[in-house]
């Protein structure tokens, strides 16, 4: 079982009473269908085709290499306005968008009934069917609903109004995995509400699209893209083998190199059975300094994926990221910069073709097609050895969520074992994120802040680590830096609620939190954690780095706004980067004491 290292039991794995059955979750789904089914978008008009399946598998024969926009915008009418916008002057430049995506808030993964009650985000809200026929009306690109749909306690509800509204594919399931939403713990809910989801989307008579962006899942976690690769065998195992409905991937956020880019590509089309995918994600992590510096980043990731397509087209429609996007949410006129970049980029790539080294290219693929279905195997056969129904998709989505990504690579992948990082295993092929974290980490350690960190290391000191959304390689990092340095970390976890991080602060007695942000919460959060802190009768110096801004209340541009003077102004001790978090270290543990 290759160095099995966590226990598979059913009975503490799921010791949850009266668990329902997939099959009785699917036929509530299946009884929807002719209530909810797929209605007449723009798109579906003007295009003359019934879904996109059919239009992405129409321009995969005409060598049309595809484009997606995604758009960020809190307000509606606003987001409405911006596709209008976007899709025209695009148009004008002989630049078509074949699609479009938003960010919606996460408060819409909650019931619309609790909406109301929880912390804004930055994205839309889309409460009602009008809403989302609203946005499927826009323009006649197809409309993508991704983010906070499938992986939610509101993915039927979510899912049911997408449907009606005319979209014909809807993700986002790599959320279901990782994503966790401020007071909502019931997993079983979760996995319940997205399994009847899906079997609704199985039951339409016009084909629908389940989209997964991997590195929304446990490709965040995995340091070897043949787990990432067995971890779309597996998802595609309960989405079409299991369920009956079409799989897509997405993928992107996290391939920085052409090779393994490529690669990952041509090992998608060999396990796709021709089911067109969905889109490619920028590499956004390639985007850390100007934007002249940025449009490096973003040509580089391009020319990689339009070369992929027009030597093995899957389908994928090609997401250019604006080169603002690290600092802000992008307006309408870098969202339009960046696809007149990518269409441009398009008609020039012909002449780089030929100069790709396809050899090395069908070995790494060859790699990642191997052992990715080795390490599905392997988990299949562990999670059966250890009682899961794995013929049951609520059961074996509820389980694989429950063991969590790093403990599926840990006992499951095929690298060995590394003796000097206990849980790890050395990557088959490693994912380029990862590696640049651990550079960048031993980078910051051999300077004169890191220096000065493993110094101030040498007094005893706890420090908590977590992050307030999702997004968690601010928060490797952290946790790479400090093992380095000699501290003892924490967990406070990904995506935790203030009550959870003081929790874990009390129990374990730490000297410092530090926060890792992303999402637009920055200050509501650290107002939310001070309290808490305070309540406990805690004083825990806070430190917090990212992206540190949000949308004001009453704002008519609903672009948020930095918030580092107002961090400040309530005592969280905001860190722009290492060198800053490793100065403010020395401040608060030598006033501690320490």
């Amino acid at each position: 079982m290759n160095n099995l290292t966590i226990d598979i039991d059913r009975s503490k794995l799921l010791p949850d009473q009266g668990l329902p059955s997939g099959t009785e979750l699917l036929g509530v789904g299946k009884k929807m269908a002719p209530d909810w089914s797929v209605g007449i978008s723009r798109f579906q008009r003007d295009s003359g085709f019934k879904n996109e399946i059919d239009y992405k598998r129409e321009m995969m024969r005409s060598g049309r290499v595809m484009q997606h926009a995604h758009l960020g915008f809190r307000e509606l009418s606003h987001t409405v306005d911006a596709i209008q916008r976007v899709y025209d002057a695009c148009l004008q430049r002989k630049a078509r968008v074949d699609r479009f995506g938003v960010c919606l808030d996460w408060s819409m993964g909650y019931p619309r009934r609790l909406r109301t009650d929880q912390v804004r985000g930055t994205g839309v809200i889309l409460n009602e069917i009008e809403s989302f026929v609203r946005l499927t009306q826009a323009s006649p690109a197809a409309m993508h609903f991704g983010d906070f749909m499938l992986g939610f306690p509101a993915a039927l509800e979510n899912t049911s109004a997408a449907l009606a509204a005319g979209a014909t594919t809807i993700g986002n399931l790599g959320q279901y995995f990782t994503f966790r939403l401020p007071g909502c713990d019931d997993d079983v809910e979760t996995t319940q509400s997205t399994v009847q989801a899906l079997g609704l989307i199985a039951a339409q008579s016009v084909p629908v699209l389940v989209h997964s962006n991997l590195d929304d899942g446990y490709a965040a976690v995995y340091e070897d893209l043949a787990s990432v690769l067995g971890q779309a065998l597996l998802e595609k195992y309960i989405v079409t083998d299991l369920i009956g409905a079409p799989y897509a991937v997405c993928y992107g956020h996290h391939f920085t190199e052409p090779l393994t880019r490529i690669a990952f590509q041509r090992a998608l089309v060999k396990i796709s059975d021709g089911v067109p995918g969905s889109q490619i994600y920028g590499a956004t992590v390639l985007y850390k300094g100007t934007h002249a510096e940025n449009y490096a980043g973003l040509s580089a990731y391009l020319l990689s994926d339009i070369v992929a397509q027009k030597l093995l087209p899957t389908g994928h429609a090609l997401n250019p990221v604006p080169v603002s996007e690290n600092e802000r949410i992008p307006d309408v006129a870098e969202i339009c910069d960046a696809q007149r970049h990518l269409s441009r980029l398009i008609d020039l790539a012909d002449g780089y073709v030929p100069l790709f080294d396809r050899t090395e290219i069908e070995r790494v693929s060859e790699t990642l097609l191997r052992e990715g279905q080795r390490f599905a195997d392997r988990v299949l056969a562990g999670l059966s050895e250890g009682g899961i129904d794995t013929d049951d998709p609520f059961e074996l989505l509820l389980a694989l969520r429950r063991i969590g990504g790093r403990a599926l690579e840990h006992a499951f992948g095929g690298g060995a074992l590394r003796v000097e990082a206990p849980g790890r295993r050395t990557p088959i092929v490693g994912a380029t994120t990862h590696r640049e974290l651990e550079e960048k980490a031993e980078e910051f350690v051999n300077s004169d802040a890191g220096q000065a960190m493993t110094a101030l290391a040498k007094t005893p000191t706890r420090i908590l680590t977590a992050t307030t959304d999702v997004h968690e390689h601010g928060k490797v990092l952290l946790d790479l830096v400090f093992i380095k340095a000699g501290f003892a970390v924490e967990d406070g976890g990904v995506s935790s609620d203030p009550d959870k991080i003081v929790s874990i602060a009390k129990q374990n007695s730490v000297d410092v939190i530090a926060l890792s942000t992303y999402n637009g919460v920055a200050l509501r959060y650290s107002k939310m954690l001070l309290r808490k802190l305070k309540e406990a009768g805690l004083d825990v110096p806070v430190l917090i780095g990212g992206r540190l801004n949000e949308i004001p209340e009453g704002s008519n541009t609903s672009l948020p706004v930095d918030v580092s003077e107002e961090l400040d102004e309530i005592g969280v001790i905001v860190c722009r980067d290492l060198e800053t978090a490793s100065k403010a270290l020395w401040t608060v543990l030598s006033s501690n004491g320490n």
